[in-house]
């Protein structure tokens, strides 16, 4: 019998079919909805390889997976695997680094001038008023040429931002928790602390992962820094930001605006205050969400579940991981 590999019932299903046709010479994929159910354990009892999506892997699945070899995060974010209590199993966390750093900066871009040049308000005014007698003109919007972009977080998709921002003209600040001074030489972005940042910036643009420490990184402290007319960008993770204190923000007038690509709870619920702000532009999680993109994330966690299968390292471990090499023959 060839290998198991459980995938998230979750993924498109384009997604699917083509992790199945990749594998299919050296392994049995199967898409499984709510992990935890007694059904869907009895697959994962058997399963070498997971899979998921907005599943949560830890010790509660971990004990289910005997003959688990690898956990596969489609993406860069895996703040919902317990890398540790993988680590203790001997199994492999891998996730999908810099391929898709391209098209959440793209994004980020897409977001800010959505915002700065009144994007959302000006194709409703468009469908709804422009033809009629007596129209009010909509408020002009913002040039992003000679504002200040303050990143949190320059990594790789931070430092993708930051090379689009400047193709706009823009001065480019950031914050991290290391020095990026190949970044400062290059691309003329400059280091400053994180409260100068959020009192200069006019774009506050998130780049962080979702850690004890990065959580809630943005409350309303942080909030009551930022310029009146300034927007916060995220496209990270829901939780680096404090919801309900953004709420409040948007609605007194803290900062002017936001765009969000991510949130606490997901889908967001039909009743979270954010959906009725017209001060706010959200997109559901689809920073990733091109045809490109998603079939290079398909190849390299692909490529990452072969290397396991036949018993050799994967290529692409979570930093936590590195260099590290377990015996997982021995789960045969």
């Amino acid at each position: 019998m060839k290998p198991k590999v459980v995938i998230s019932y979750g993924f498109r299903n384009e997604v699917i079919e083509q992790f199945k046709k990749r594998l299919s010479d050296i392994a049995e994929v199967i898409p499984l909805p709510e992990w935890m159910s007694s059904k869907s354990l009895q697959e994962i009892r058997n399963a070498e390889v997971l899979v998921p999506l907005h599943e949560f892997v830890g010790e509660a699945l971990l004990e289910h997976a005997p003959r688990l070899k690898a956990v596969s995060r489609f993406g860069v974010g895996y703040d919902r695997v317990d890398v540790e209590a993988c680590t203790r199993r001997g199994v492999y966390v891998t996730y999908t680094p810099g391929i898709l750093s391209h098209a959440v900066a793209e994004l980020t871009l897409a977001l800010m001038l959505c915002l700065s040049r009144r994007m959302m308000e000006a194709d409703r005014y468009v469908r709804t008023k422009w033809a009629m007698d007596g129209r009010t003109m909509i408020p002009l919007g913002n040039d992003l040429q000679g504002k200040i972009l303050g990143i949190i977080g320059l990594g790789r998709i931070g430092l993708e931002v930051a090379r689009r921002a400047k193709a706009f003209n823009m001065q480019v600040i950031y914050y991290d928790k290391l020095r990026r001074l190949e970044a400062e030489e290059n691309l003329g972005v400059k280091y400053v602390s994180l409260k100068h940042l959020l009192k200069t910036s006019d774009f506050v643009s998130l780049h962080v992962p979702l850690t004890p420490e990065t959580r809630h990184l943005i409350s309303e402290r942080e909030l009551r820094m930022m310029k009146k007319t300034a927007y916060l960008i995220n496209t990270s993770r829901g939780a680096v930001v404090d919801e309900k204190a953004l709420c409040r923000a948007l609605r007194e007038g803290w900062i002017a605006g936001a765009g969000l690509d991510v949130f606490y709870e997901e889908p967001v619920p039909l009743d979270n205050p954010l959906l009725k702000m017209e001060n706010v532009i959200l997109t559901p999680h689809m920073a990733t969400h091109t045809v490109e993109t998603r079939r290079l994330m398909v190849a390299t966690v692909t490529e990452d579940i072969r290397r396991v299968l036949s018993g050799e390292p994967p290529l692409n471990l979570v930093p936590e991981q590195k260099g590290k090499k377990f015996h997982i023959q021995d789960k045969n």
